[in-house]
């Protein structure tokens, strides 16, 4: 068992090492500008809807080699969370932090500088309330599935241009108050464009 998990771990040092080289620049930052729309869910009587806005995402990626690669990515917005039911009307306003890691798909075509991708992976939705319109109402992170693609456009060596879109699946919050718990999978869509450094 000891002597094949060291010769697996061997070939693919070997392997990695290899790949590396045929990428002269395997690493990327990126910063787009997203939109971010977020599907209604309902429970019985019991509507969530939160409202369209705009927000920034920023990201680090490491190509291995043609193929494949890893990227971490940052994102920002603000909106508010909208409840109607039995307990009336309540709106939420909301900062949310988005973490995620990624695996990275590199799909090759026969274009000049253009690097289409795939990506699929997790992370975490963090929602922050602006201020405090129901009692009980708490910060509240959501694990959430990303997946997506999109397209690199090399102007440049080292800058190009970057259109992208990216859907996330996560359990609706309620920011710990019970009535607005509606235990329902939610699905943010999250187009982007914006430019990116390689190096």
């Amino acid at each position: 068992m000891n002597r094949l998990f060291l010769t697996t771990s061997a070939a693919l040092l070997v392997f990695s090492t290899a790949a590396l080289a045929q990428v002269e620049q395997p690493q990327q930052i990126s910063f787009q500008g997203t939109a971010l729309i977020t599907k209604d869910s309902t429970s019985g009587s019991t509507l969530q809807r939160a409202t369209q806005s705009g927000g920034l995402l920023v990201g680090y990626a490491y190509q291995f080699n043609k193929w494949g690669g890893l990227e971490g990515n940052y994102g920002y917005t603000r909106n508010t969370q909208n409840y109607s039911g039995s307990f009336g009307r309540s709106s939420i306003q909301t900062n949310i932090n988005e973490v995620t890691g990624s695996f990275v798909l590199h799909i090759p075509v026969r274009a000049d500088n253009v690097r289409p991708y795939a990506l699929a992976g997790g992370g975490a939705l963090v929602f922050d309330p602006t201020g405090n319109p129901l009692n009980g109402v708490a910060r509240q992170t959501k694990g959430t599935f990303v997946y997506g693609g999109g397209v690199n456009f090399d102007v440049t060596q080292n800058f190009g241009m970057r259109a992208e879109y990216r859907g996330l699946v996560y359990q609706t919050p309620d920011f710990t108050v019970s009535s607005l718990n509606l235990n329902k999978v939610t699905h943010l869509a999250q187009p982007s464009i914006g430019f990116y450094f390689r190096y």
